[in-house]
């Protein structure tokens, strides 16, 4: 019977030769080899060299960004190892279409041939349809090959992951990409009419994507010029590739995680460049003066508590300029996180007393400090023997305000770092004081 979505297994099959074929098409490698780059997967010692050499191929999943390979790679394990290849795409695939693919390769396994299962975009199925890969997995019916951008650990379900193995792939490198425009240039038999300049400016607009360069050098080849395009020239007729980036996905997480670790690490470089790649990707600038905040709140504290008014007043400022003027507030913000002195000492103590305060239950504070606006609580005891810190030496009693029983709880440890500094000395003092009361107490 036909197979649906059926693909030549041959990754050297070919349209007629009078049908056009793009140069991405063109330079399909047809054996494994003749990847460019991916050695972290593809070397000897790696996860496929080592399938392949012991004869074991297990499902897998690519995870990693356009035009790094996961289909080609998928399609010459298919050949390389007598597989029949069908690729589909979640996107546009339904249960009745699995079905039918599933069915398809029954009979072809039924007929001694096996099936490797392409899945374009795997993460786009929901979690029937994933489990719905799983007895025929389990029975050899497919070996299952999916590759999506986004994380496996957060979009497939757990249940898929444990019957696959999860090879990330790279995005390529300048060095591979020059290895494909090589490549691109013997198969098309001229040199790009380019700068070396421009070539390195064309290599950077590809964004580690070889499809997106293979497009690029096909416009490029088109092109009637008498002399070789520098990169101003070159920026004039390419419309620059747009960075990858999705608001709601791994990207999102990734960024955010980068600006505020070079926040921490007292970056200002490094936390401006992520800042404005996460701004040129189109993130709200408005979920980005929040995380600047609790950067400011997390991160430096009361080192420095000018921190978190610059964050606010940069907020506020975003809120009446708008963009794009207002995201230069957001940046002064994120320079002066980042040039700040650091501390997470308030973090980690409302932390501590956060537990404290769980794990203690109801324990009511002692009577001395509860307020007795009646005389049935002033008959309890309520407010007897409090100190009215201010009429005492250095406006200290020393009292304990913990519940009664409660081992006092030691939570704020102020750093030697900037505002804390003198927090910490004015600590230390009053812990001396209240040791010095308490002896007299005891005495």
């Amino acid at each position: 019977m036909p197979d649906l979505f059926d693909t030549p297994t041959t990754p050297d099959a070919k349209a007629p030769d009078t049908a056009p074929r793009p140069l991405a098409d063109r330079l399909r490698p047809k054996k494994l080899a003749e990847v460019i780059g991916q050695p972290q997967v593809l070397g000897p010692d790696a996860p496929l060299g080592v399938m392949l050499e012991s004869g074991a191929l297990s499902s897998l999943v690519f995870w990693g960004p356009p035009g790094v390979g996961k289909t080609t790679i998928a399609r010459l394990l298919a050949f390389e190892t007598d597989l029949h290849f069908v690729q589909i795409s979640a996107i546009f695939t339904g249960v009745p279409d699995l079905r039918k693919v599933f069915e398809a390769a029954r009979h072809r396994r039924a007929n001694g041939q096996g099936t490797l299962l392409f899945v374009d975009e795997i993460h786009r199925f929901n979690k029937a349809q994933q489990d719905s890969f799983l007895p025929h997995m389990e029975d050899g019916t497919i070996l299952l090959v999916g590759a999506t951008t986004e994380n496996p650990s957060f979009e497939l379900n757990a249940a898929l992951l444990s019957r696959a193995q999860v090879l990330v792939l790279d995005r390529l490198s300048l060095t591979d990409l020059e290895h494909l425009a090589q490549r691109a240039e013997r198969e098309l038999d001229r040199q790009l009419p380019l700068t070396g300049p421009a070539r390195e400016q064309l290599l950077e607009m590809a964004d580690g994507d070889g499809r997106a360069l293979l497009n690029l050098i096909e416009q490029i080849a088109a092109w009637k010029i008498d002399a070789p395009l520098d990169p101003k020239s070159l920026q004039a007729r390419l419309q620059r590739r747009a960075a990858q980036y999705d608001k709601s996905g791994d990207a999102h997480y990734n960024l955010i995680s980068a600006l505020h670790k070079s926040v921490r690490g007292s970056d200002p470089d490094a936390a401006l460049y992520w800042l404005t790649r996460m701004l040129a990707g189109g993130e709200d600038p408005r979920y980005l003066a929040r995380r600047i905040t609790r950067m400011a709140v997390e991160d430096i504290g009361l080192a420095d508590p000018q921190a978190q008014r610059v964050c606010l007043d940069a907020w506020e400022t975003y809120e009446r300029l708008g963009s794009p003027e207002g995201e230069l507030a957001l940046g002064q913000a994120v320079t002066y996180l980042a040039l700040a002195p650091k501390s997470n000492a308030g973090y980690a103590a409302y932390k501590e007393a956060m537990r404290a305060a769980k794990t203690t239950g109801s324990e009511p504070p002692p009577k001395i400090i509860r307020n007795a606006p009646t005389q049935l609580m002033k008959d309890e005891g309520y407010g007897q023997g409090y100190e009215y810190d201010h009429d005492a030496e250095d406006a200290f009693s020393g009292q304990n305000y913990f519940p009664d029983g409660m081992k006092r709880g030691v939570y704020y440890l102020p750093k030697e770092r900037g505002f804390e500094r003198d927090l910490k000395k004015r600590l230390d003092w009053f812990v001396s004081l209240r040791a010095k009361k308490q002896k007299g107490q005891d005495t």
